[in-house]
């Protein structure tokens, strides 16, 4: 966090802030269906408000491919972002232009508003420094709130650093904070649980994480792959073939580094790809030719449970099964409520991130309860695989002239 600057509260009374959230909230039938990015962001912003900020803010809202489509309009995002604040906030119907620009102008202390979708304009995605410099505007000090789209290098995100004080918002902040501390230093004994269905999606995060923590939990689609280099029968589980190899050098990698790889010691086996399917429990070996293993089983969980235990840090990326289904979502839902309750009682700390992570870590009512549980997606995912983020990059330069 010292390698850039952070919006401090006392700085901000009557300053034009232009800030970058992520309000890239799903819409169904014209209203939100899932505040959390919105309630989260606004969190953030009350303080600044309160000191007396004038503010606008910047999001960009579904992927109209730099074209004005009203389809990907950010108004219904407008009702439910003065809710979580608690006050009122000003919609232009643009995110440039002198109209923008007067708007921006006319907030009083402690008044915010609510631009357009930045993605109707080419140069958002394009990281063009014209558009950027239409952006910077709107305000005097630019602050990145949005560390969802730190991965990415845009004009609102990187370009416009170049053009005006940059900083960290408040979420940006925290967000930093948590996954460095789980990351960079955490307390040991230090364990990362990776699910999800590819291991090829997961190769990068998986070499560097041997590297990081003490131990890593393989779930989901993944240890299918893990158990068929194992020599383990899968029958027609989804794995990839052409992994095996990766399977054998991420292994190499464990064992140098010290790094223990725990995989499922039972499996539960589906008859069909479907919610209460015809299913067996049963040890590596015991896999039907015509099944597919969809979840770990009551023995995984157990030993899993055992590890997060003994362990002073999780980091969770991935489930352990076809968690969107019962009763494939036991060993997913099982360790979330067991590692929720070990952070609840401090002997643990808990970070999760990735979309379906969340998804299971609020449908087993646990997400509350961790530590930290990051609503980023492809910028967590990149995080965990060592890389420098463009945007987070973009705030270190500025700090540094």
């Amino acid at each position: 966090m010292s390698e850039f600057h952070t919006i401090n509260v006392a700085d901000v009374a009557g300053q034009r802030l232009v800030v970058r959230a992520d309000l890239n909230a799903p819409v169904q039938d014209g209203k939100v269906s899932d505040a959390t990015r919105i309630t989260r962001f606004a969190a953030g912003i009350k303080p600044l408000l309160a000191a007396g900020a004038r503010i606008t803010v910047l999001s960009h809202f579904g992927r109209p491919k730099g074209v004005r489509n009203m389809d990907f309009t950010i108004a219904p995002i407008v009702p439910v972002l003065a809710e979580a604040l608690g006050c009122p906030v000003n919609f232009i119907d643009d995110c440039t232009g002198d109209a923008a620009v007067a708007a921006s102008n006319a907030l009083g202390n402690g008044e915010i508003m609510l631009c357009e979708n930045v993605r109707f304009y080419l140069g958002e995605e394009a990281n063009d420094t014209g558009f950027a410099a239409e952006l910077a505007k709107l305000g005097d000090i630019y602050v990145n709130d949005a560390f969802s789209t730190a991965h990415r290098a845009h004009a609102s995100t990187a370009a416009i650093t170049t053009l005006l004080p940059a900083y960290a918002g408040p979420l940006m902040a925290e967000e930093i904070t948590a996954l460095t501390a789980a990351l960079d230093n955490p307390k040991r004994p230090a364990v990362a649980v990776v699910g999800g269905a590819k291991v090829s999606s997961k190769i990068a995060v998986l070499k560097n994480l041997v590297g990081k923590v003490d131990t890593i939990v393989v779930g989901g689609g993944m240890a299918n792959t893990f158990m068929l280099a194992d020599g383990h029968p899968i029958g027609n589980s989804l794995c990839e073939e052409d992994q095996v190899p990766t399977v054998h050098e991420i292994r190499a990698l464990a064992a140098k580094s010290g790094c223990k790889i725990v995989l499922p010691v039972d499996v539960v086996c589906a008859f069909d790809f479907a919610p209460n399917a015809r299913h067996i429990i049963t040890d590596l070996d015991g896999c039907p030719e015509d099944a597919m293993i969809l979840d770990a089983g009551p023995k995984s969980v157990e030993v899993i449970a055992e590890v997060f235990a003994n362990s002073k840090t999780i980091l969770w990326n991935g489930p352990m099964g076809a968690f969107e289904m019962e009763p494939f979502d036991m060993a997913t839902v099982a360790l979330a409520k067991v590692a929720a309750k070990l952070t609840k009682d401090g002997t643990l700390a808990s970070i999760a991130g990735g979309g379906d992570t969340v998804a299971a870590l609020n449908m087993a009512g646990a997400a509350d309860d961790f530590t930290y549980v990051s609503t980023a997606g492809g910028a967590f995912l990149e995080w965990l695989e060592g890389k420098e983020l463009p945007a987070i990059a973009a705030l270190r330069r500025a700090a540094a002239n």
